[in-house]
């Protein structure tokens, strides 16, 4: 790291560099959008202001992907060019070795056991999500395809012989048709001999996760999701394929929630997460002869992850602790809490043990950094840091801090968020960009803001992040508040946040614009036209515009999970009360600016909602602007696509806010 009294005068020269390469953009033309972008109603984007960003469009957080079979190495995740790839890391801050070098984001992957030379991957094409599992060979420049470009295929599970690769594979709709009942196939298969795979299962419906082999290979725990509020635990045989239910019970009426499932070592039980006893998902263990459920850990906080080290003694719990994810360690045997490790101030997320079970990676991101990768290593209980991102020419420490902020709704129930302030310099009453956050099963928590940071570091706008009723952290009945009928109530949370916001000295409530992604989308597009009055705008990402075209179009492996959270729109009754919550039944309310971007290839929320509601909200004379990626799916995942559409953001705050 470079030492204190280096810094200043480094930075200075960044400074420097930067201002003169603004100085010769205000002499350029503007941004031109790249042939994949179709761009409706944006003015013009200053070459100055693209300058003026870069260094906030840098950022490369570094995400644990795997462990090295046998050494002490990891794969991470960090965008190489324009997308995220692997890169293989062989000692602590060692510099990162790109491994794959594709044009499509390849996310998770790792070194095959039985022949540690060999990279097992997943990949999709365009953002489709139909992805498929690949091998890279020694030496070779294409890898080899594995599954069936016609299907899409997860990875679920290792076999604990470490042999055999587990798949999920589901049709698509482009390839099968649109269909009601589709089901999940389960494939056991040897990256190294793929002709040789062998079905295991057929299973109903394609909620199915959390996969687990006993040690012993011969039964696989899994979890059906029926939703966020029930899921079912089932025990498989993988010769036969055939399965038995363990929880909840056949009693017709318990609907419990359970997850992150593993055998213990001796086979007897499984250690999982469950809300059967109580609000949160607490850590158990369920003996599997008599049924009865043992909690040990923490009460009155969601455990998130349950991580059982491979040789089944010890147990990492990641727990959600005001939105925070801790780490904390036990023992599998006597389920009694060990010495906790001394992590940095953060979040931890997606803890993975090494095979010697000695050792424990996860990602680690905070306030004032990106995220990078670290190693617990449990002789001596040492936590050790294994990526350094890199912030070029902007201060870390000038970084946005949120902090917790609640208010009152409509029905006198408290609900949450977090707060991000300007820096001082900023005076006077500032405008306010509400960020609602998708799922609706999500939560909004505090961590790095990325590109987020420009707003308040240097446009001084405030960024309120709310956890609406239906966000998960705040126990079952929490979630469940949006269900079905109640889906407006969340709506209303942000109104009760409009008054909250007129209370406080020192923000501006006619200066407020609302956005968010996936239905964090539909409650920005919703609130545009419940109150209309009370923004100065509305940005929609992905976001879903009306509900019934949304569940007869999204991809059918997926409706009848959506179905579970919204409604079943086949119903007269649900169907009637979606198309009248829809934000097209509500488009001559929308009056003020409207930002749509979406991905062309989205199989979760399909363009053609994108396409509604800018038809719809322009017959009212309302300004739109649209932005719509052709080689994009659910998101942005390639720079050049993000870049464009964080300078079209930026240029709209400064319409409608800071003018």
């Amino acid at each position: 790291m470079l030492s204190r009294n280096r810094r200043p005068p480094i930075r200075a020269v960044v400074i420097v560099a930067t201002a003169t390469l603004a100085a010769c953009a205000s002499l350029a033309p503007p941004v031109t959008p790249n042939e994949n972008l179709r761009v409706e109603g944006v003015p013009p984007i200053p070459a100055a202001l693209a300058a003026r960003v870069a260094p906030y469009t840098e950022f490369r957080p570094r995400t644990l992907a795997s462990w090295h079979p046998h050494r002490r190495e990891l794969v991470v995740t960090t965008r190489a060019k324009t997308t995220a790839q692997l890169f293989d890391v062989r000692a602590a801050l060692a510099e990162p070795r790109q491994i794959t070098d594709y044009a499509e984001p390849v996310r998770h992957g790792g070194w095959w056991p039985a022949k540690p030379d060999v990279l097992v991957f997943g990949r999709d094409a365009g953002g489709n999500e139909q992805s498929q599992v690949y091998r890279l060979d020694p030496g070779a420049a294409v890898p080899t395809l594995l599954t069936d470009p016609e299907r899409i295929h997860r990875p679920v599970a290792v076999n604990r012989a470490r042999d055999r690769l587990l798949l999920a594979s589901t049709d698509v709709d482009k390839s099968a048709g649109r269909r009601e009942n589709p089901i999940l196939d389960l494939v056991l298969m040897d990256p190294l001999a793929p002709a040789a795979a062998r079905k295991v299962a057929t299973l109903p419906g394609t909620g199915w996760y959390d996969f687990s082999f006993s040690f012993d290979d011969r039964r696989i725990a899994a979890l059906e999701f029926r939703s966020i509020n029930e899921t079912v635990v089932w025990i498989l045989d993988p010769a036969t394929g055939e399965r038995e239910r363990v929880l909840p019970a056949h009693d017709g009426a318990t609907r419990i929630a359970s997850y992150e499932i593993s055998f213990s070592r001796d086979g007897r039980g499984l250690f999982l997460t469950t809300d059967r006893d109580g609000e949160f998902q607490r850590a158990s263990y369920l003996d599997l002869a008599s049924g009865r459920l043992e909690p040990f850990g923490p009460e009155n906080h969601d455990v998130e992850q349950l991580a059982l080290s491979p040789d089944g003694r010890t147990i990492a719990l990641v727990v959600n602790e005001a939105g925070a994810g801790s780490l904390r360690l036990f023992d599998a045997d006597t389920r009694r809490e060990l010495p906790r490790p001394d992590v940095p101030i953060g979040t931890v997320s997606g803890a993975q043990w090494h095979a010697d079970s000695l050792a424990l990676a996860f990602t680690l991101d905070s306030a004032r950094s990106p995220g990078d990768v670290y190693v617990l290593e449990r002789g001596g209980n040492r936590v050790e840091r294994w990526t350094e991102t890199k912030v070029v020419g902007l201060d870390p420490a000038r970084f946005a801090v949120q902090t917790p902020i609640a208010w009152r709704s409509f029905d006198g129930r408290t609900i949450t968020g977090f707060i991000a302030r300007p820096p001082a310099r900023f005076t006077g009453r500032r405008p306010v960009m509400i960020q609602i956050h998708g799922g609706p099963e999500a939560q909004a928590r505090p961590g790095f803001i990325g590109r987020w940071n420009y707003y308040v570091n240097e446009l001084g706008i405030v960024i309120i992040e709310p956890n609406v009723r239906g966000s998960t952290g705040y126990g079952k009945t929490f979630v469940a508040l949006d269900d079905g009928m109640k889906r407006e109530d969340s709506v209303r949370d942000i109104g009760a946040l409009f008054d909250w916001i007129a209370a406080q000295p020192d923000l501006d409530a006619t200066r407020v614009v609302v956005a968010g992604g996936s239905y964090g989308g539909y409650m920005s597009l919703a609130v545009a036209a419940t109150y209309p009055q009370r923004i100065a705008g509305a940005i929609d990402v992905v976001g879903i515009a009306n509900f019934v075209t949304f569940l007869e179009r999204t991809e059918s492996y997926r409706r009848d999970l959506r179905r579970a959270e919204y409604g079943d729109e086949r119903d007269p009754a649900m169907r009637e009360f979606l198309t009248r919550i829809s934000p097209v039944a509500g488009a001559s309310r929308i009056v003020k600016p409207l930002f749509v971007a979406h991905g062309k290839n989205d199989p979760r929320v399909p363009y053609t909602e994108a396409e509604q509601i800018v038809e719809t909200v322009r017959r009212n004379g309302t300004p739109v602007w649209y932005l719509l990626a052709a080689n994009e799916g659910h998101g942005f995942a390639r720079k050049e696509n993000a870049d464009f559409y964080f300078y079209t953001t930026i240029r709209f705050l400064e319409e409608t806010l800071l003018r």
